[in-house]
């Protein structure tokens, strides 16, 4: 992550890559998450919903057309990219409840440390813990897991890979790469 942006007076934009929701999933999972009764917690806007491959920080804008042109260098994994969202958690640390996948996702991981790689070399450094997959579905939770009506059983197929700017809550895209696995 970059604070010389911050530093230095320069404009920046808080900046990370995600793979998106289409509006149905999103609308899907809000549904399932009503059936969840949560007693605690801020309810993530649906409009927000994405799983996180990269977390960039402030970026000062400078920066933006080579993080850009280290992006598009991204090989696209060789098989279509597909996400199951099928299990509850709850994070004490994070004070959050998500949706992760149960299982590891080889072709995933690949793709976050290809990203890794190619903004390393812009001087961006990977966050020092193991990167874990997840959509946040409630902030500043402090329960733990409720029950569900139905077990989560949510698959995100990926066609692209996108940075998206953190603005006053919401997440605006700025660029998009194709997935083609």
């Amino acid at each position: 992550m970059r604070q010389e942006a911050r530093i230095m007076a320069e404009p920046f934009k808080r900046l990370f890559f995600a793979l998106d929701c289409t509006a149905e999933q999103r609308r899907a999972i809000n549904q399932w998450r009503k059936g969840l009764a949560l007693n605690s917690g801020r309810p993530v806007p649906t409009d927000n919903f994405h799983l996180t491959l990269m977390f960039l920080g402030d970026v000062g804008v400078s920066q933006l057309p080579a993080v850009l042109d280290a992006a598009a260098s991204i090989r696209s994994p060789s098989e279509r990219l597909r996400v199951p969202l099928d299990r509850l958690d709850a994070w004490r640390r994070s004070n959050v409840l998500l949706l992760t996948p149960s299982e590891p996702l080889l072709p995933l991981q690949r793709l976050v440390y290809d990203l890794q790689q190619a903004m390393l070399a812009l001087g961006f450094t990977p966050d020092t813990r193991e990167y874990r997959p997840h959509l946040t579905l409630v902030r500043d939770y402090r329960d733990g897991v409720p029950e569900a009506s139905a077990a989560p059983d949510f698959h995100l197929i990926a066609r692209h890979f996108t940075l998206y700017e953190s603005h006053k809550g919401r997440y605006l895209p700025l660029a998009q790469w194709p997935l083609l696995g």
